[in-house]
């Protein structure tokens, strides 16, 4: 027997089983079929490794239960990680002046693709020809978009101008 038939064998055996155990232990049903796939990723490579008979089964939750505490610190990991990204981005970000909020709420109603190029070109002080490499486009369609893309961000801010004198606001 091959190693490709052994494999295919105790893949056939007892796939019903690691799935429902996957299941009933992961938080959805994307991290159930990340269990799976890393549990039998394993099995294949370690097939030398894989008991025999019913043992296989017992082999294969072992390596299931690891898969999922793995997933489970990586999970932890990531969320404490955001956090003190969180924390750290809201200490260090400068506040900006109040009277520019609106330009904050203009961009807001922006297109996403209008958006990046703005930030690209204004944040990040990029010309039309590396927005071009960053995008994926030509530069001659990057100046265009982002022609384009103030254009809309002005007539936004034109009409909050125009509902900020029409309703008395100053």
């Amino acid at each position: 027997m091959t190693h490709r038939d052994r494999f295919e064998a105790v893949y056939d055996a007892y796939y019903p089983a690691i799935h429902q155990y996957a299941a009933r232990r992961a938080g959805s049903p994307d991290d159930t079929a990340d269990v799976i796939s890393e549990t039998f990723l394993t099995a294949w490579r370690r097939i030398d490794d894989v008991p025999e008979g019913e043992e296989a089964l017992l082999w294969l939750y072992g390596v299931a239960r690891r898969v999922l505490a793995n997933q489970r610190r990586g999970a932890v990991r990531r969320a404490v990680l955001a956090e003190r990204l969180r924390k750290e981005l809201a200490v260090g970000r400068p506040a900006g002046p109040v009277e520019l909020d609106h330009v904050r709420a203009a961009f807001d109603e922006l297109p996403e693709r209008d958006r990046e190029v703005l930030a690209l070109a204004c944040w990040e002080e990029l010309t039309s020809e590396r927005i071009a490499k960053v995008v994926g486009c030509t530069a001659i369609a990057a100046r265009t978009r982002l022609r384009r893309a103030r254009r809309r961000l002005a007539a936004v801010l034109e009409r909050q101008a125009s509902l900020t004198t029409a309703t008395g606001e100053a």
